[in-house]
């Protein structure tokens, strides 16, 4: 059900929002939430379907708010949305002249009693979010640098106006690389001595992932570029090789731990409305988030010098992976040296032949070796035996002298 309502009023929506739900049969709200989107003209249709599609995890009220502001006398027009595949309730609200520059004043009878509130900006957000008339209202809320062109400007600024609750999509992103990374660590724990993070020119996630590693692991991150989408691949170097996660193709990646095959991981780009469900899991403020944000701005005062991986240790873990392979592959078997050479000679010479007739020239081959050194070892022989002969008549001549004196010397004694 639609109803469009022209210079109405917040009352005149909430009743019409009352009617819609019964007119469906649902007096009842089943609704955990209000998510408040900020958005232009342009891409506020993006923007409903995204949350819609949310709310089929989170049940909740979507108002939409496109903001004109202008000179003239201050107006409101509203679209209301029940039911018809939409899992909650959906507003479109349109703040004309100078209603757009007070529009929490209509945002806030419209919010459910006794829920949270998320406010959410597609199109990047302000600087200070929790300073926003609208943020003020909210218990979570959600920017998206990648959407903006200033994210190096923002992100400190953020940060030094960092609220419990703030929150950004390009750390969303990287939920995944970072469960990735740390699990790798927990299944191989060792000494990381520098890391690096590749990814498409002035990506926003990208910034924080470097940011995050140096912040936990206290070494030197590198940032280098690639063609994308993304983040193409972040490596943690160490003694026995790198541990490297690489996503070339924004669909599958590579998980790669020295001593171990490497494994294929499904990591494609998640969509808007998916990240977007991540937020509304948890409502609690991330400090992980305050703290990379923190390290960020940290990061940004250092030389390059600290944030550039030495070539030493980068050498030294490809020569420890390039080890770890080697050993790991299995030894071919080699065959005698007469076989060796043999083949060598054959390779050379003569054309190929089938097996069977192959091995067997290669035993002929063998017994002629055997019958060349049996006729070398009957030649030596032959040779030496003259001598032998020789020496062995000299023997015998003077053992016959010697019996013959031992008889004289007994004749003269009888």
């Amino acid at each position: 059900m639609i109803i469009d309502l022209t210079g109405t009023t917040s009352s005149e929506i909430a009743s019409a929002l009352l009617k819609a739900r019964r007119n469906a049969g649902s007096p009842a709200m089943g609704m955990v939430g209000t998510i408040v989107v900020v958005v232009d003209e342009a891409s506020h249709h993006d923007a409903m379907k995204a949350a819609n599609e949310a709310g089929r995890e989170h049940p909740s009220r979507v108002l939409v708010a496109i903001l004109r502001p202008g000179r003239g006398t201050g107006g409101l027009d509203a679209e209301v949305r029940v039911g018809e595949g939409i899992p909650g309730e959906a507003v479109l609200l349109r703040l004309h002249g100078e209603l757009a520059k007070v529009p929490e004043s209509v945002i806030t009878p419209l919010l459910l009693p006794d829920s949270p509130v998320i406010v959410w900006w597609p199109g990047g957000g302000p600087k200070v979010p929790h300073e926003d008339p609208l943020g003020a209202l909210g218990r979570r809320r959600v920017t998206d640098a990648a959407a903006g062109r200033r994210a190096a400007v923002d992100f400190p600024a953020r940060a030094e106006g960092y609220a419990p609750g703030d929150t950004d999509f390009a750390w969303s992103r990287l939920t995944p690389w970072r469960a990735l990374m740390a699990a790798a660590l927990d299944q191989y724990p060792t000494k990381v001595s520098g890391a690096e993070v590749v990814s498409a020119k002035g990506n926003a996630s990208a910034d924080l992932m470097a940011a995050w590693l140096q912040c936990r692991l206290g070494v030197p991150v590198e940032q280098r570029n690639s063609r994308g989408p993304g983040i193409t691949a972040v490596r943690m170097f160490t003694p026995a090789g790198p541990i490297a996660l690489t996503r070339p193709d924004g669909a599958v990646a590579t998980f790669s731990i020295p001593g171990q095959p490497d494994r294929p991981v499904a990591l494609k780009r998640r969509n808007t409305s998916e990240l977007l469900s991540e937020e509304l899991r948890r409502l609690d403020p991330d400090d992980v988030y305050a703290q990379t944000l923190a390290c960020m701005v940290k990061r940004e005062k250092m030389p390059e010098s600290a944030k550039i991986v030495s070539e030493a240790d980068r050498r030294s873990a490809q020569t420890a992976a390039a080890k770890a392979a080697h050993r790991t592959a299995t030894p071919a078997k080699t065959a005698s040296p007469e076989l060796e050479a043999h083949a060598a000679g054959t390779r050379k010479t003569a054309p190929k032949r089938p097996a069977a007739k192959k091995a067997a020239a290669d035993k002929a081959v063998v017994r002629k070796a055997t019958a060349a050194a049996k006729s070398a070892r009957k030649a030596v022989a032959k040779k030496a035996a003259p001598a032998n002969t020789a020496a062995a008549k000299k023997t015998t001549a003077k053992k016959s002298t010697a019996k013959k004196s031992a008889s004289k010397r007994v004749a003269g004694r009888s």
